[in-house]
């Protein structure tokens, strides 16, 4: 019985040790296939989002992108020794674009929701925002929330395909709904009068309230839903999100994200800057 035993044992520990070696070659496979790798040897990270949402990826006077995301990718691209390229993408066309290889990540203020998931992997998320409100002057004090909105005699605006839109259609159902190409034309509507709110992101309204609100919206700025923004990638590569969330961990850590956190969110200096 204790031959058999341990010829057993020793069957068994031959059979774990011929898996192991079989995992190991198909972990170094699945490593030489990741994204990360193509980058490396390309010694470019390609990164794909739509310039025009305020804070997170504008165009200058000098006709060059920037914001808090541009910053963010750029320390990416420097952390792995490799040339920072943007690609600007139509925001409709961007996963598409991101699946087929356009680009290696979206770096673009996305948030995470179920059905992008689908699609692609997120990383770890590195902001955390909500749908806030860009309200007509005239009517202050009558509307305090977007409950109050929820009326057909209300008109409401946003960026076709956004998040803003989908809180519009999920909670203000008896609103007029306006859609736009960009999220500055959904708020230049409210400005101009020909809606009566818009519905986006808390930076950009925050942004858009600084720079042509003042005086002439009133901004309801406590946000109405939770929507955590991450970077985009495509699904089946565990070594670049495996990267991607260490290298979050470690901006978020040795003061980098604090000072492009200041200077794209808190800040305002910027504005004098940006292409109008």
């Amino acid at each position: 019985m204790k031959k058999i035993t341990m010829l057993t044992v020793v069957a068994m520990l031959a059979v774990c040790c011929g898996m192991l070696s079989i995992a190991s070659a198909d972990d170094i496979e699945l490593a030489k296939k990741s994204t990360i790798e193509e980058i490396l040897q390309r010694g470019e990270l390609l990164v794909g989002f739509e310039a025009g949402y305020l804070p997170f990826e504008m165009t200058n006077t000098k006709g060059d992108f920037m914001g808090f995301d541009v910053d963010i990718a750029k320390e990416m691209a420097k952390a792995m020794g490799v040339k920072f390229t943007p690609v600007n993408t139509a925001w409709d066309g961007i996963i598409p674009a991101l699946l087929t290889k356009k680009f290696d990540i979206i770096i673009s203020g996305m948030t995470v929701t179920q059905e992008r998931n689908l699609k692609v992997n997120f990383a770890d998320p590195y902001i955390v925002v909500g749908q806030t409100i860009l309200l007509n002057k005239r009517h202050e004090g009558v509307v305090t929330s977007y409950k109050d909105l929820n009326d057909p005699k209300y008109t409401v605006a946003s960026k076709l395909g956004t998040t803003g839109e989908q809180a519009i259609k999920r909670l203000l159902p008896k609103a007029n709904y306006k859609s736009f190409e960009s999220e500055s034309e959904a708020s230049m509507e409210v400005l101009n009068g020909n809606a009566d709110a818009s519905v986006y992101d808390l930076p950009f309204c925050a942004v858009f309230m600084a720079q042509q609100g003042k005086g002439n919206l009133i901004f309801l700025d406590q946000p109405f839903t939770y929507e955590p923004l991450a970077w985009a990638v495509r699904k089946g590569d565990p070594d670049f999100l495996n990267w991607l969330n260490n290298f979050l961990s470690q901006l978020k850590n040795d003061g980098r994200y604090d000072r492009i956190y200041d200077k794209w969110i808190k800040g305002t200096e910027w504005i004098q800057d940006l292409q109008q």
